[in-house]
Formats: C-alpha cells, sequence, structure tokens
C-alpha cells in the first residue's frame, strides 16, 4: 500500500506561519481537533512542525508564561517527510523508529500535499 491510496493524502493539512505566536497556535490546534500544526514559510513550503507536545513542554518550562512566544523559536525544523509514492509500510517503520506521530507529505517540489498520523495507518492495516 502507498501513502497515496490513505486519507491522510487528500486532506488538507493545518498550517500556521513561524512567526505566528503559541497562543494563535494553541487557537489552530483547538479549533481543528488536530495535534499538530506544519510550520510553512512564505512561500507555503514546510519549514517545520509544532506539536501539542512540544507545547505542553513549554509550558511547563516557561511555567505557563508563553502566549507571545514565536511558533518559530521552538518548532522542529529538520522535518522529515514522506511522498505519495511511499509504501506505507515502511513509512510506519520510520515513523515508530523516530517516535512520530506525524508526518508531513510532500511532493516532489517540496510543497505540502497532506499529513500522515498514526492513526492513519492503524485504520488502514484495520481495513486491509
Amino acid at each position: 500500500m502507498k501513502i497515496r491510496d490513505l486519507d491522510a493524502s487528500h486532506r488538507e493539512p493545518i498550517k500556521i506561519s513561524a512567526d505566528r505566536i503559541m497562543e494563535d497556535g494553541m487557537r489552530r490546534l483547538l479549533d481543528n481537533k488536530v495535534s499538530s500544526l506544519i510550520v510553512v514559510d512564505s512561500d507555503n513550503k514546510p519549514v517545520g512542525i509544532i506539536t501539542e507536545r512540544d507545547i505542553f513542554h513549554l509550558a511547563y518550562r516557561f511555567r505557563g508564561d508563553m502566549m507571545d512566544i514565536r511558533i518559530g523559536e521552538h518548532m522542529t525544523t529538520n522535518l522529515v517527510v514522506c511522498h505519495p509514492d511511499d509504501d506505507l509500510d515502511d513509512t510506519a517503520r520510520r515513523m515508530l523508529e523516530k517516535k512520530f506521530r506525524h508526518m508531513p507529505i510532500t511532493d516532489e517540489q517540496n510543497n505540502l500535499v497532506g499529513m500522515l498520523s498514526i492513526r492513519d495507518i492503524v485504520r488502514a492495516k484495520l481495513n486491509d
């Protein structure tokens, strides 16, 4: 099975720019009922990711006084992505090895085309 066969490759990922503040990111997570945001540059290219877990760690470290911190200051920047033609099992192994719950899906030009989650993988395996 390929990544392109999953619903994840057809859903628009929830994005945010690096210059937005944490309060905006938290609101976007809650409003969209997601647990990660893809951080994009002005060309809409993925440059990072920020997750609920990242924000939780910041809240602990800053004792809640973090709402005005810029997303770009604390996002993960070494993005590991998958592509629509990647094998699902290989991608799942990579996610497990790196302890990711979410992975951006990009095309050959590094355009963001979807977001893969562990839930998507489990659903695909159960339906298979």
